[in-house]
C-alpha cells in the first residue's frame, strides 16, 4: 500500500501512454498533457493501451518515485478517453491499485469549518 501525505493530489491520466516510458517520459506528459508540476508532490496514474498494467509517478521531496502494477487477470478501470486528467480521493486510487471499480464510489462531502458563535 502506498502512503499518500495529506494534501497530496491523485491525477488519473485519462489517456493511455507507452508503458516503456520511464521518470522523464512519463515526467514529460504531466507537463506537456496535463498541464502539471511533476514535482509538485502530486501523484500521477498511467495506463498502458492493453489496461493491465499501471504506472504511478511521484515527487517525494528527495527524488522521483515510479511505481508499477500489472494485473495478472482483468484490466484496470479508466475513464472514457479524454485529454487531460481527472482527479482521485486517495481511496479511490488505493481501490483502482487492487483492480476495484473505484467509480462506485462516492466520496463524501468535506465538513464545513466550524465557525466562532
Amino acid at each position: 500500500m502506498i502512503q499518500i501525505a495529506p494534501g497530496t493530489r491523485v491525477y488519473l491520466a485519462c489517456r493511455p501512454v507507452d508503458m516503456r516510458r520511464g521518470f522523464d517520459g512519463l515526467s514529460a506528459d504531466v507537463v506537456n498533457k496535463l498541464h502539471a508540476d511533476p514535482y509538485s508532490g502530486h501523484m500521477f496514474l498511467f495506463r498502458g493501451k492493453s489496461g493491465g498494467y499501471l504506472k504511478v509517478l511521484y515527487w517525494d521531496g528527495t527524488g522521483m518515485c515510479l511505481f508499477s502494477k500489472r494485473l495478472e487477470q482483468g484490466k484496470f478501470v479508466w475513464p472514457s478517453i479524454v485529454d487531460g486528467a481527472l482527479q482521485l480521493t486517495p481511496a479511490q486510487m488505493a481501490l483502482l491499485i487492487e483492480g476495484i471499480d473505484w467509480r462506485r464510489t462516492v466520496a463524501p462531502n468535506l465538513p464545513k469549518r466550524p465557525e466562532m458563535a
